[in-house]
C-alpha cells in the first residue's frame, strides 16, 4: 500500500523483546495483527518508541522485513530510518526503501545538531535519493534542537517531503508549521495529549503511543473529528487524557511496554540504559488503565 497523505491514527510500535534481549518476532506478529484488527491506519517501526538507538543495523533490518512481511500491503509501514549522520541516514532509507517501505521518517540530526542551511540539506539529501515519501520528525525533546520554521518551509516545497510528525509540545510552534500544510504536506501530532489541537490546525492525524494500548479508540477520535464529528471526538480525547498523559510519566517507552505487559500484550523486556518503572509510577499507570476498563 502507498503512503498518499494517510489520515488516521498512525502507531509508534514497540519492539517486543524477550528475556534474553533479543526481538521477540512472535509477539510482533501477534501485535501487528491486533492493530490491523482494530483499525491503525499505519504502521511506524523504529520510532523512538521501538527503542532503534538500543538496536544493531542487523536487527533494525530484521524487524523491517518481518513487519513489512507480516502487514502485507494490508496498511502503509513507515520506517525511521533518521541518523544524525546523514550518510548513515541515506544508506538506511535506500535499504528500508528497496525492502518494501511505503514512507520514512527522518530525524532531526541529534547530539551534533547542525545550523539551518545544514539541517535543510541533512533532510533534501535523503529526499533526494529515494522515491518513496518522507516525513520530518520534529522533536526537541529528545534530539535537543528544533527544525526552524523557515526549513520546515523550504522542506515543505520538496517533492519528496510529504508531512511532519510534529513532536516539540509546542501550538505556537505547530501553528506555524500548519501555514505550510496542503495537499502535498501534511502535519501529523506527535504527541497524544495534542491530537484535537493539530487536528484542528490542519492536521492529518497522529503518529501515537497511546495507540499502542488503544488503537481502535486512537483511530475513532481522529476519524470522528476529520469527519466533523467535533464533539464526540473532543469528549474521548479528554475522557483518556490522564492515560495518555501517564504513558509519559517517565521516559517513553518505559510506561506504554509496562502497560502493555499489565494488559497481557507481551510487550516483553526493555533495554538499557531504560529500566523498569517506579513501583510508585507502576500504581498511577495500573489505576488509570483501570479507570480506563483496560484491567
Amino acid at each position: 500500500m502507498k503512503f498518499q497523505n494517510i489520515t488516521g491514527s498512525i502507531v509508534a510500535m514497540v519492539t517486543p523483546f524477550r528475556e534474553d534481549g533479543s526481538v521477540n518476532f512472535d509477539a510482533l506478529t501477534n501485535l501487528l495483527e491486533w492493530h490491523i484488527a482494530e483499525g491503525t491506519d499505519a504502521i511506524l517501526t523504529l520510532g523512538t518508541t521501538g527503542e532503534y538507538p538500543t538496536m544493531s543495523h542487523e536487527e533494525d533490518a530484521s524487524v523491517v522485513a518481518h513487519t513489512i512481511k507480516v502487514v502485507d500491503g494490508r496498511v502503509p509501514v513507515i520506517v525511521g530510518s533518521g541518523s544524525n549522520c546523514t550518510a548513515t541516514q541515506v544508506e538506511k532509507s535506500i535499504e528500508y526503501q528497496n525492502m518494501g517501505a511505503d514512507a520514512l521518517l527522518l530525524i532531526s540530526p541529534y547530539y551534533n545538531k547542525a545550523n539551518a542551511e545544514g539541517m535543510y540539506r541533512h533532510f533534501a539529501e535523503t529526499a533526494d535519493r529515494v522515491n518513496i515519501p518522507c516525513l520530518l520528525y520534529n522533536v526537541p525533546g529528545r534530539t535537543g534542537c528544533s527544525i526552524p520554521v523557515s526549513t520546515v518551509e523550504r522542506l515543505s516545497k520538496h517533492p519528496n517531503i510529504a508531512g511532519i510528525k510534529e513532536a516539540s509540545g509546542d501550538m505556537s510552534y505547530a501553528m506555524k508549521v500548519a501555514k505550510f500544510v496542503g495537499p502535498d504536506f501534511a502535519m501529523y501530532s506527535g504527541n497524544d495529549d495534542l491530537i484535537i489541537p493539530v487536528l484542528s490546525a490542519g492536521g492529518s492525524g497522529v503518529i501515537s503511543v497511546y495507540a499502542n494500548i488503544m488503537p481502535k479508540m486512537c483511530h475513532q477520535i481522529v476519524e470522528n473529528y476529520l469527519n466533523g464529528n467535533h464533539v464526540q471526538a473532543l469528549a474521548d480525547h479528554l475522557k483518556y487524557l490522564d492515560l495518555m498523559n501517564n504513558l509519559f510519566i517517565e521516559v517513553n517507552p518505559i510506561p506504554v511496554k509496562t502497560a502493555m505487559n499489565m494488559m497481557g500484550l507481551n510487550a516483553g523486556t526493555l533495554r538499557l540504559p531504560l529500566w523498569e518503572m517506579t513501583e510508585e509510577h507502576q500504581a498511577v499507570l495500573r489505576n488509570s488503565l483501570k479507570e480506563a476498563g483496560l484491567l
